[in-house]
């Protein structure tokens, strides 16, 4: 695989996972936490998780196309992928299984790559 693919595949995802959290405006505000508030309560807080992580992944992969200067990109991202991951935690059960599972596992793969194993030192965002 080439690397401008990865880059579009990379750069793909980020787009594809922030704009799925914008679905989360339209489900239950269920929270085995938080289910003590009142629905507004719960339906302000979720949304914060939601806009959120629609902006943090959108700008990430607008910085990973080189549109936003420097490499912050990372950090947004991974900033991001925590915020996600709390928000679904806290209202778990309030998405589809198949879309927790892949929201889940994509936060969990950005976390590892951009963390642990520092992948994507030599892939270089779009536009460089």
């Amino acid at each position: 695989m080439s690397a401008q693919t990865i880059r579009l595949l990379i750069a793909g995802a980020l787009v594809v996972h922030g704009i799925g959290h914008t679905m989360g405006f339209w489900l239950p505000v269920d929270s085995w936490l938080l289910n003590q508030m009142s629905e507004p309560a719960r339906r302000m807080i979720s949304s914060i998780f939601w806009i959120l992580s629609t902006i943090g992944f959108l700008s990430a992969a607008l910085g990973f196309w080189g549109i936003i200067p420097g490499d912050g990109w990372r950090v947004i991202a991974v900033v991001t992928s925590i915020i996600s991951l709390t928000g679904l935690i806290l209202f778990i059960g309030n998405w589809a299984l198949t879309s927790t599972i892949g929201t889940i596992g994509l936060n969990i793969l950005i976390l590892v790559s951009l963390l642990w194993i520092n992948w994507l030192p030599g892939v270089q965002p779009l536009n460089r």
